[in-house]
């Protein structure tokens, strides 16, 4: 019989907290997928995420980065430009995100929005 006590019911599972903390946010996993591909340049990067504004991207990119996930890189110009790519902790999110692609293509409805 399954726990039901105060305490079984505030205990939720710490990484799954950590990684919805994260993921959970509006733009995150769009930003992840596209970097999956290659590494993109800002500019090519907000064009691929319609609707995503640049200040948006920036702090996503940023948080993204503070987590270890991805890294920027200037590449000297002219013109100065800037990339992004995911780092090996970020690319090991790859066989998640590809599953949860396929839970949502077999269980949700198409008409919960974009993004």
């Amino acid at each position: 019989m399954a726990d039901h006590s105060e305490k079984a019911c505030r205990q939720v599972d710490v990484g799954i907290s950590r990684v919805f903390g994260l993921f959970g946010k509006r733009w995150t996993g769009p930003i992840v997928s596209v970097l999956l591909q290659q590494p993109v340049h800002f500019a090519d990067l907000r064009r691929a995420i319609p609707g995503i504004s640049e200040r948006m991207l920036s702090d996503r990119l940023s948080e993204l980065g503070a987590a270890g996930l991805v890294v920027r890189e200037v590449d000297e110009g002219p013109p100065l430009r800037v990339s992004y790519r995911l780092t090996q902790a970020g690319a090991a999110m790859e066989p998640a995100l590809k599953e949860l692609g396929r839970w949502a293509e077999a269980h949700l409805k198409d008409d919960l929005g974009d993004c």
